[in-house]
């Protein structure tokens, strides 16, 4: 398919017409259905129109849509209760997107490296990791280190250094006293799904206590269940400083946020950051819809027991499959399956999209499988035989 001729080029073409959603499916303008192992890229966590997040939505805009943050909305104090309850004693930051929660990260770590030396400018560094992403705006792009994202943009916003994920030494040697931060996602999504090891994140908490950085952790993509936990650091036990979090929140619906723990939530004060449209009425009432979802339907406990079978199931089919399968890796309803030939993950998401499963391509040769976390254990088993039918025909 063409790109429209009224649209600018910085996306592919696109690969159909998107008509309809419902619970896990997605209809194109043919009326072809497809299980949608995309989500909007980790968007629609409880599914697509789903009826009680549909009924919120309709009565907040036959109520109120938008009236700024220069009043009290309560929507939005409802769902910075809730994710306070969930994250810890601290406060929210409500935006857009979860490019514009990492710039808020971005922004908080500049605030604390002059709240401890008095003097703007002098400790601003963030310290994030290689293969990350975090976004394409200016803050994001700089704490993004590949070509494909800065390319064409530079010069970057400056001050950010970069360790290995999951090599501590890397991040020991990197953090001195010009850094005010370090900022790593919890599972490297874009980059090729990359998780945090439990032991990594915890020295990392270690070292960022010693030397007074924050440990801002972006859960963009990874966090409100879709590891099996609400955040996918929680397992490790660690307590960050910082919590970047967007797309899934929402439903569907764009909302960002970023928690801020106690002993920081001061550093923002009126006038040092803001937004027109970030928690609004409509986008707090989707997002508490979500979590009213999640609650009610048990969903992050239905991630947790159906993801182990699943995993089972594509480990089956990587051994199956070696020659085109290097492995799998990831939580919950957050996979990779990392393949070969050198960029085979474009054939072989295109090939499944064609047998009517979506997957998401990444860096590092990688399809993303991003169910709904409504996904059930025969819809899971469906998506696995999709794929044995496309690998499948690759050999022959």
């Amino acid at each position: 398919m063409n790109h429209h001729p009224t649209l600018v080029k910085n996306y592919g073409p696109p690969a159909f017409v998107a008509a309809r959603g419902e619970g896990v499916y997605l209809y194109d303008d043919s009326g072809k259905q497809y299980l949608d192992f995309g989500s909007g890229i980790a968007v629609t966590s409880v599914g697509h129109s789903h009826p009680k997040w549909v009924a919120a939505l309709q009565a907040q805009a036959a109520t109120l849509t938008h009236c700024s943050n220069l009043y009290a909305i309560p929507q939005q104090q409802q769902l910075a209760n809730r994710l306070v309850a969930q994250a810890g004693a601290g406060r929210l930051l409500f935006c857009n997107s979860g490019a514009e929660s990492n710039d808020a990260l971005i922004k908080l770590a500049r605030l604390h490296g002059k709240n401890i030396c008095g003097e703007e400018g002098k400790r601003f560094t963030v310290v994030a990791a290689q293969n990350a992403f975090h976004g394409r705006t200016f803050g994001g792009m700089a704490a993004t280190p590949q070509e494909k994202i800065q390319g064409g943009f530079r010069p970057m916003l400056e001050g950010f250094k970069f360790g290995e994920l999951n090599k501590i030494e890397t991040f020991d040697n990197l953090v001195d006293d010009s850094v005010a931060a370090v900022f790593i996602e919890s599972i490297q999504g874009e980059g090729g799904l990359f998780p945090a090891d439990a032991s990594f994140l915890q020295e990392l908490r270690a070292l960022c206590t010693e030397r007074n950085a924050l440990l801002m952790l972006d859960e963009v993509q990874c966090g409100i269940g879709r590891s099996g936990h609400f955040f996918a650091f929680e397992e490790s036990g660690v307590k960050p400083d910082a919590i970047g979090m967007a797309k899934g929140l929402g439903g569907g619906v764009p909302i960002g946020a970023i928690w801020v723990s106690e002993p920081y939530a001061e550093l923002f004060q009126p006038g040092s950051h803001g937004t027109t449209f970030g928690g609004s009425p409509l986008a707090s009432a989707a997002a508490n819809a979500t979590l009213d979802i999640i609650e009610e339907e048990n969903l992050i406990e239905n991630v947790a027991t159906n993801s182990p079978q699943w995993h089972a199931e594509l480990q089956k089919l990587a051994e199956k499959y070696p020659e085109l399968i290097a492995g799998i890796r990831g939580a919950g309803y957050m996979v990779g399956l990392a393949l070969k030939p050198e960029g085979h993950n474009l054939k072989i998401t295109a090939a499944a999209q064609e047998k009517g499963l979506l997957t998401v391509p990444a860096a590092c040769n990688v399809i993303r499988l991003l169910p709904p976390l409504i996904a059930t254990t025969q819809q899971l088993s469906k998506s696995v035989a999709i794929l044995d039918e496309v690998f499948s025909e690759q050999i022959s």
